[in-house]
């Protein structure tokens, strides 16, 4: 064998081994992505805790050297919950395309929790709290927040939904500026006992609505009340006399993880609610009903042990976490509708 043949079969034997070894050292990056993924998927599961609302409120105020007046806690908790929602780990992840963030459902879930609670919070500033009656003239930076806030949630560019967000913070933080500035009359914040109940109104709904979706996790059959208590009530269509109402089972966790971020921000905003309402809460006697809804929300945010959010029967060997948070919602529910017909006495 010559020279020359000796050095193409080295030439051939070289080229072969170096087309094995793209493939391979596709497949070991594949593989380092995918665990990476998954490990920085669970550092951004880690839900956040709660926040002092009152030193937000007191730190949002020195910043602009004004006054802690009346509102501006709840102002101070609406603005750190969106703060929250943005800067969490992970970041705002309900419009992500990319992994990890669009394996993810639990955390956009809760944010979806947080956003409802927060746009329920900034409708009740424009529309209650922030006039005096109902032919008053809408703050001007509120009534730009609100509809900020409404953007969709799974908008990933032009604009993206972050954008929006960080917009509708901003025109709050206008609104907190105004309400501590003494030669500024024109932004107020009424703490009197119908515009509690407004708000409270408008949770007691969301609130009904998530227990009743937590208590169908294991299907049930409900008659038909919907027309119950008026005997000329009418509705547009017919419905059966019985319904089956159950969560389909893909949906449980959903469900789950946003009453959690219901329950999280809720909490907040009626701690901060404790403080701002606290002259008309003494007055009802009403201190008391309040920290009770507060500490059934709180008990609906403890840590879940179970990898998995279980769907065992109400009385079956496996528990039932819907049903658990369920009993939680349920309880701070009732709370809010015997809080609501305190403030209606005189």
């Amino acid at each position: 064998m010559d020279w020359q043949t000796i050095k193409e079969r080295f030439a051939r034997d070289s080229d072969s081994e170096g087309l094995s070894i793209v493939p391979k050292l596709g497949l070991w990056l594949l593989a380092c992505y995918l665990l990476g993924s998954v490990l920085v998927g669970a550092y951004w599961s880690v839900l956040p805790g709660p926040v002092d609302v009152g030193k937000y409120a007191r730190a949002a105020s020195d910043n602009n050297d004004q006054r802690v007046v009346v509102g501006t806690t709840t102002t101070a908790a609406l603005i750190s919950a969106l703060r929250v929602l943005l800067e969490k780990r992970g970041g705002f992840l309900s419009n992500d395309i990319l992994p990890p963030g669009v394996w993810l459902d639990n955390v956009p879930s809760w944010e979806y929790g947080v956003l409802i609670q927060s746009r329920d919070l900034t409708r009740a500033l424009r529309e209650s709290f922030s006039r005096s009656q109902s032919q008053s003239q809408e703050d001007a930076s509120l009534s730009k927040a609100e509809p900020s806030l409404n953007f969709s949630s799974d908008s990933w560019a032009i604009p993206a939904t972050e954008t929006e967000y960080r917009k509708a913070i901003k025109l709050l933080e206008q609104y907190l500026q105004r309400l501590g500035d003494k030669s500024s009359t024109q932004s107020q914040f009424y703490a009197r006992a119908d515009n509690l109940s407004y708000w409270l109104a408008i949770v007691e709904s969301r609130l009904g609505s998530l227990s009743q979706r937590l208590s169908a996790s294991v299907g049930k059959p409900r008659l038909n009340t919907d027309l119950s208590g008026d005997s000329a009530a009418q509705q547009s269509t017919a419905a059966p006399a019985e319904l089956e109402v159950k969560t389909p089972w893909s949906e449980l966790d959903n469900v789950f993880y946003e009453t959690r971020g219901s329950a999280w921000a809720l909490s907040q905003f009626l701690r901060a609610a404790q403080i701002d309402f606290a002259d008309v809460l003494a007055k009802k006697n009403a201190q008391v009903s309040l920290r009770q809804i507060i500490r059934e929300l709180e008990g609906a945010q403890q840590t879940v042990y179970s990898p998995v959010i279980l769907n065992g029967s109400g009385y079956g060997v496996l528990t039932n976490h819907s049903l658990v948070m369920a009993s939680y919602i349920s309880r701070a529910n009732a709370a809010i509708i015997d809080l609501r017909e305190l403030l209606s006495q005189g």
